[in-house]
């Protein structure tokens, strides 16, 4: 079969070398001029600028990178000359010999996906966390496993065809990516195919909590299994009282490091898919109590003063920010950047909200929701702002809402620039 890769970053690089490992022949188009192919084998022919139809000459299958728009040239050219069109994640889900796990959602599938995995390998299943997390699909999907974790994002969904995970999870569903895919309905839609090819003897994991992933099981001919991170449904994954509840195990608050609701959902989301793959409970219990959330998704940088300090520099978009503000009564909010066609003005407005200082490009379309705030400039001016303004009792939150793209190289950059500053200019 020849392959044509669009997009010569991890995701292509990755989708050639596995092509090149099983036989296909293999070609790479991107549209950046410096796109080099020293990450390419040298018979694979590398072409980057001006993009010409002709490319598709020969191709049985374009295989697209996440990065590139579904109204990409490349891509329309493909669909009218009906070549087929897939992701990356369809084409190595093609060489698994593994159950496959899938999780999406608009937030939390990283932290998710990483659980899963973390209870399957302590429950002796040799078990990767592949996808959107950071492992291409494609570097591993031609290995031995006995499980493997996926997190896919819309993008990679959006281009599947026989994509088949024995269990899927859908965590939340909001307005995300609209300028991707262009409407919310296309954005849902994309999620939901992650359950297309599923059948009625397999599971679907998803928050009765959240209205989007509710809506989109319904949809589903699978067996379907929801959890919540406030109350205890029927399932048996949630909260009863002040305890995490993971089918027959039952977790109190000193037997766990969380209390947020959002990261129970997450632990109730990934106990309840490592349990339906199999993964023993007691190994399950393992991880939950070891659990500690990753850096920038509410990190606590600092407690002064009765002043926490929190950096969520990973709440790119405004539902994992207004996930964040409602989790503390009183918030001193450092918010803005870019947006990605989205409306963020309920951040500013948000109850728990006691001081808006916004920053980024979305700095005034924040400040113009609201009758006060502060207007800064650099990441340095929002944490001296926020110093003054908090009182004990307060939370100093960075939860942007947008991404990082118009001050910093990405969201870890960011949330680094604001620990630094803090540990810099606040502590004592």
């Amino acid at each position: 079969m020849q392959i044509l890769v669009i997009g010569a970053g991890v995701s292509g690089a990755a989708a050639a070398g596995l092509a090149a490992r099983v036989g296909d022949t293999v070609s790479v188009y991107d549209a950046n001029p410096g796109a080099g192919s020293e990450n390419f084998a040298s018979d694979v022919l590398v072409t980057t600028g001006a993009w010409s139809p002709d490319l598709l000459d020969g191709a049985d299958v374009v295989v697209a990178s996440p990065g590139v728009p579904e109204g990409a040239q490349p891509l329309l050219d493909a669909i009218q000359h009906e070549i087929p069109v897939w992701s990356e994640i369809e084409y190595a889900s093609r060489f698994l010999h593994a159950p496959m796990v899938a999780v999406t959602g608009t937030n939390g599938k990283t932290t998710v996906t990483a659980l899963i995995a973390e209870m399957a390998n302590a429950g002796g299943l040799r078990t990767i966390a592949a996808g959107n997390i950071g492992v291409a699909l494609s570097q591993v999907a031609d290995e031995d496993w006995d499980l493997v974790v996926v997190e896919v994002s819309s993008f990679q969904l959006r281009f599947i065809d026989e994509f088949h995970p024995s269990v899927a999870v859908i965590l939340n569903v909001a307005d995300d990516h609209l300028d991707w895919h262009g409407t919310f309905e296309k954005y849902a839609a994309a999620k939901a195919r992650i359950f297309e090819n599923m059948n009625e003897a397999e599971t679907l994991i998803f928050d009765l909590d959240d209205p989007g992933a509710s809506s989109l099981a319904q949809e589903s001919a699978t067996q379907q299994l929801g959890v919540s991170g406030t109350w205890l449904p029927e399932s048996g994954f949630g909260v009863d009282g002040t305890n995490l509840v993971l089918g027959d195990s039952v977790f109190s608050p000193a037997e766990r490091n969380v209390q947020d609701p959002a990261y129970l959902l997450d632990l109730c989301a990934a106990g309840a898919a490592a349990r339906t793959s199999g993964v023993s409970a007691p190994a399950v219990a393992d991880v939950v109590r070891s659990f500690v959330p990753g850096r920038h998704r509410r990190e606590m940088v600092l407690t002064q003063d009765g002043v926490t300090w929190i950096n969520d520099s990973k709440a790119t978009n405004p539902h994992a920010a207004l996930a964040a503000i409602g989790a503390y009564r009183s918030v001193v909010l450092i918010a803005g950047g870019r947006n990605k066609d989205l409306d963020i003005t309920p951040l500013a407005t948000a109850p728990s909200v006691k001081q808006l200082i916004a920053l980024g490009e979305t700095a005034g379309e924040l400040l113009a929701t609201r009758s006060s705030g502060v207007m800064v400039e650099t990441m340095e001016e929002a944490v001296l702002a926020a110093a003054f303004a908090a009182e004990s009792g307060d939370v100093v939150l960075l939860a942007p809402g947008c991404t990082s793209f118009d001050m910093f190289s990405d969201y870890q950059a960011r949330g680094d620039a604001f620990r630094d500053l803090v540990n810099e200019k606040v502590r004592l």
